[in-house]
């Protein structure tokens, strides 16, 4: 696997975003999930296993990754512009899509909006709703009130970092992210705590966590997109998978056109703590 900078101008300027490529073949594009502590290094492993049929590619959301990141007010409008980009520019359409939690929501925007960008989309886990929004039943007006305080100096970073401390991690990873409470130790979980650490991290990961990187407001909006992509879509997700998520992931599933897979294990961050159950699934649905 060939690790190379991208370069973007975007929202927040000239971004400089990690991106990693291997195999050869027809394209897939591998997109993380929007989280504090997720990256593209998450997709790795599944991408290695596709590495063998297709040329694939994963890269950071601009505002995420292990690189320091721009400052900016990050939206939904900045993430699809930076998709499009990146599936119409950077790269060659039209592409198979990977797409794990918020990005399978980025995915299907992309595909009903740009038809000819994406042909297939496996999403994985796939989300709409941020943390915040998700736990509340909807999104509250202070949400917008938290973005601001996170983004100044002196207390934001303060708060920051008491909302991505070690324990707090630990906690959001065992209840929601992994199925097994051990696999996030050693090094897997320094690796994480380092995300959480980068310069700039605080701007994209409170917007994510509050939902002000929701592409869409509502579960319709969500599977309306899912019905004008038209384009096979394959969702796959973990028995483990926190209940709320789970709802939203099964009325996906339940739309015709719509293939699923609910696999005995894992929760949100399936591809990347059972790559190996979720390639098999994978990967049949990508070469046909």
């Amino acid at each position: 696997m060939t690790t190379t900078i991208l370069r973007y101008t975007g929202a927040g300027g000239e971004l400089v975003l990690g991106m990693d490529e291997a195999g050869t073949g027809a394209s897939v594009v591998l997109l993380p999930a929007l989280s504090s502590i997720s990256t593209r290094a998450e997709m790795r492993p599944l991408a290695e296993r596709l590495a063998a049929r297709f040329r694939t590619c994963c890269v950071d959301w601009p505002g995420f990754g292990d690189l320091p990141r721009a400052r900016a007010d990050w939206s939904p409008q900045a993430l699809s512009e930076f998709l499009h980009w990146l599936l119409t520019e950077h790269l060659t359409p039209p592409h198979r899509v990977v797409a794990a939690g918020h990005a399978a929501t980025y995915a299907l925007h992309q595909a009903a909006h740009h038809p000819g960008t994406i042909e297939r989309a496996a999403l994985i886990a796939p989300t709409w709703r941020g943390p915040l929004p998700t736990m509340m039943g909807g999104r509250r007006a202070w949400f917008n009130g938290a973005c601001a305080l996170v983004d100044a100096r002196g207390i934001g970073p303060l708060l920051y970092r008491i909302n991505v401390s070690r324990v707090v991690v630990r906690a959001m990873a065992r209840e929601h992210v992994y199925g097994d409470p051990a696999w996030l130790t050693g090094e897997r979980f320094a690796a994480k705590i380092a995300v959480t650490r980068a310069q700039g991290a605080r701007h994209a990961s409170v917007r994510f966590v509050s939902g002000a990187l929701d592409r869409v407001a509502s579960r319709e909006a969500f599977l309306d997109l899912a019905r004008r992509a038209a384009v096979p879509i394959l969702a796959v997700y973990g028995d483990q998978t926190p209940r709320k998520s789970r709802e939203e992931m099964e009325a996906l599933a339940a739309l015709a056109g719509v293939a699923a897979v609910r696999l005995p294990r894992g929760k949100l961050a399936v591809h990347e703590e059972f790559p190996d159950d979720v390639a098999r699934v994978v990967l049949p649905f990508l070469a046909r």
